[in-house]
């Protein structure tokens, strides 16, 4: 073979060869962000324009609209029983205690599970919050916020069994679930739980790298 079939024969192989290095290198240099809104109920439509604070924010004053308008009318239901007609005119209305604090809507998101990334070495660094909440249509997802974690090629999001892993053997050697591929390295987002996979039955959050079967971050849960 002559020095020139070598060289093109060189050259067809190293192209490949370079694909699947930038592939595997490139993530531990370059962040990938997101910032997905809290998902209320599966269904839900946010309005274009509003941040998560801002939806929170309007929620929280319709609700305390609601209870106000609840209070007021109570009166005047009660106004309307003999004892309240007997009154004489003019009189000013006795003072009423004030009502208990409503329960907590049942329909609202309910955080089940919740913890804090850490970094599963000195290399493989992580940071965050991960809740699992369920949701008022009785979905259930997971949310990272604040997150931060290094980059890495095939990054995936599992439930764990084991409450802590400390690197593969404890993640293969315990039930798991893989939720879906990491969206991005940084940033709030969501992870929907399917409707067979109960929570209770994992302990943990991973996220771990396929390709060299690495764990890059641990969240481990606890329950409320």
């Amino acid at each position: 073979m002559t020095r020139k079939r070598i060289l093109i024969v060189a050259a067809v192989l190293a192209v490949p060869a370079l694909a699947l290095a930038w592939w595997l290198g490139s993530p531990l240099f370059i962040d990938r962000a997101v910032d997905e809104e809290f998902p209320f109920s599966a269904d839900a439509t946010v309005p274009a324009g509003m941040t998560r604070a801002q939806i929170e924010q309007t929620m929280a004053t319709i609700a305390m609209l609601d209870g106000e308008t609840m209070d007021e009318a109570m009166p005047a239901m009660a106004a309307a029983t003999p004892a309240m007609s007997e009154e004489t005119p003019g009189a000013a209305p006795a003072a009423t205690p004030n009502a208990p604090a409503a329960p907590a809507d049942p329909a609202d998101p309910a955080a089940e599970k919740s913890g804090m990334f850490r970094d599963a070495d000195s290399f493989h660094r992580g940071e965050g919050s991960a809740t699992v909440y369920r949701l008022a249509d009785g979905s259930r997802v997971l949310r990272f916020e604040d997150f931060r974690v290094t980059n890495g090629p095939d990054l995936r999001v599992l439930l764990v069994a084991h409450p802590d892993p400390q690197g593969r053997s404890d993640v293969q050697n315990s039930a798991n679930v893989e939720l879906d591929r990491l969206k991005g390295n940084v940033g709030n987002q969501n992870y929907p739980i399917p409707p067979d996979v109960s929570p209770d039955d994992y302990e943990s959050v991973v996220i771990y790298c396929r390709p060299f079967q690495v764990v890059f971050s641990v969240a481990p849960l606890s329950a409320g």
